[in-house]
């Protein structure tokens, strides 16, 4: 059943997916870090306000936690990456029609931390794109 998207609901949904697939366990087993993936709010979507965000604690194939901002947290824990994008781009990436190495390489999808580690890792990243793809999302209460 698809969950609300961005929601508190879908990221324990994807969460779940997380600690379940072995697939990611094994491909992200070396992986050792925490992440925001934060949606800005943009012109084709004007029931967004403010930015939203999800905060993932991933380490070795899991994920140890996260927490869902209905805005930008001021205090939140601090993450070795922030991933910032758009809803339509955001959408684009989990739907497959937006590579997300593309998406990086051409600002589409914004990257703050270390960029050596993340495209040495970058199967991991691709393997927790396609466990994002994997929940289904219900995006007609945000649009």
């Amino acid at each position: 059943m698809a969950k609300p998207f961005p929601s508190a609901i879908w990221m324990d949904a994807l969460i779940e997916q997380l600690n379940t697939d072995e697939r990611y366990a094994q491909v992200a087993k070396n992986w050792e870090g925490d992440i925001y993936v934060v949606i800005d709010p943009d012109d084709s979507n004007p029931a967004q306000e403010e930015p939203v965000a999800y905060y993932l604690d991933l380490w070795h194939g899991r994920c140890r936690g996260g927490s869902y901002y209905d805005s930008l947290p001021e205090d939140g824990p601090p993450a070795i990456f922030t991933f910032r994008t758009n809803l339509a781009n955001i959408l684009k990436i989990f739907n497959g029609e937006l590579d997300p190495i593309q998406a990086m390489l051409t600002r589409r999808l914004k990257v703050e931390g270390n960029m050596a580690y993340l495209l040495r890792n970058v199967p991991t990243v691709l393997d927790f794109i396609r466990c994002c793809r994997s929940v289904p999302m219900d995006v007609s209460a945000f649009q």
